[in-house]
């Protein structure tokens, strides 16, 4: 517990401090965002605002995690590794996207093709050791980070899938749930303000389950016992994770509110979307992401029925623009309500994942 509060503490404190050094820096350097000449006009106001900010979340989460285990004195876990090495690998795809952007001071980063080969790439990787049962990926209990069997709450052992299926499922989720996050963060602070109930959320989650974890007496309990206990490697280690990334985004949210003094760009949300989608894989609750993370749904759902709308009904559009976001704002309102209405609707969504997680434990139990 105590590497839990000193990971959330730690990158709260080192994100305040570095986001201002990495403000001064990148406006320094004209390290400024483009803005689409396409998107609302009230935006065009915010070009040259210093960008690429999720390589301070990055490098706090990193630094805060790393500091708590040495600390504390306990071992990173395989899980954590794993997790880290997602997170990190999602961010320097978008760091990629970022400086083209800025290098070739163009609002095209890299190619669609280019960026969806980065971002399977590091998921084909991740989806592969996560499920490999061979040292040092497997615990004592012979228990391996992520689980063949889709899951809710806990592994749905009849939706059990061949290993090269469920890496399919995996790398699937991980390209959701990144470019959700990454579609999601158009409005000042709304991406980050919106994944930090999400960690938050996950922290509390990943406590939970280690509270009631089946641990080394799982081949021994019967099966009541076992539908009321988590069969989850390294829960604990992974709330550590959860706090930094929590701690990470409120401290970023500081000079991310609007008005925006900089933005964390691809680099920031591409890391937090693919961590987002590992934690769910992890901790054996890839289903109940979807309401989780319920408002990053509905900004993906709006840009497919847009699309959709668009070819079906040759060139007629369902919204105004899209994401979804950007409908509110053609619509007369005011950025800030669209951002603080959009938190209320991911904190409704966050409660209701929470809430059902909880049901299902007592429930089962």
């Amino acid at each position: 517990m105590r590497a839990i509060l000193l990971a959330g503490g730690l990158s709260l404190i080192l994100t305040i401090i570095g986001t201002r050094v990495a403000i001064r820096v990148f406006a320094a350097k004209g390290y400024g965002q483009l803005i689409r000449d396409d998107g609302p006009t009230s935006h065009h106001t915010k070009r040259g605002t210093p960008t690429m900010g999720g390589l301070v979340i990055v490098l706090a989460t990193l630094i805060s995690y790393f500091t708590a285990k040495l600390i504390t004195g306990s071992q990173p876990s395989a899980s954590a590794y794993l997790l880290l090495f997602l997170f990190v690998g999602l961010g320097f795809v978008g760091f990629l996207d970022d400086f083209i952007k800025i290098y070739k001071q163009r609002n095209l980063g890299l190619r669609s093709k280019a960026k969806f080969i980065g971002q399977t790439a590091v998921a084909v990787v991740f989806g592969f050791l996560v499920l490999w049962d061979h040292s040092p990926f497997v615990d004592p209990d012979g228990l391996t980070p992520a689980s063949r069997a889709i899951s809710f709450t806990r592994d749905i052992e009849k939706f059990k899938l061949p290993i090269v299926l469920m890496i399919l499922f995996i790398v699937l989720l991980i390209a959701g749930a990144s470019n959700a996050v990454n579609l999601t963060d158009g409005l000042d602070g709304l991406a980050a303000g919106s994944s930090m109930m999400v960690f938050g959320a996950y922290t509390l989650m990943n406590i939970w389950q280690n509270n009631q974890s089946c641990g080394g007496a799982r081949v021994a309990l019967d099966v009541s016992t076992k539908a009321s206990c988590y069969d989850v490697r390294d829960p604990l280690d992974l709330a550590v994770v959860a706090a930094a990334i929590t701690g990470a985004c409120f401290g970023f949210l500081w000079y991310n509110a609007s008005p925006a003094q900089i933005f964390m760009g691809d680099t920031g949300s591409l890391a937090l979307g693919g961590a987002v989608a590992g934690m769910a894989v992890l901790t054996r609750t890839e289903l109940l992401l979807a309401v989780l993370g319920g408002l990053f749904v509905l900004q993906t759902m709006s840009v497919i029925l847009q699309v959709g709308y668009f070819k079906l009904s040759k060139g007629k559009r369902l919204f105004r623009m899209a994401p979804l976001h950007h409908h509110f704002e053609l619509l007369g309102w005011e950025e800030i309500t669209v951002v603080i209405r959009f938190w209320l609707i991911g904190a409704v969504c966050v409660a209701g994942g929470l809430g059902i997680f909880y049901a299902e434990w007592v429930v089962g139990g």
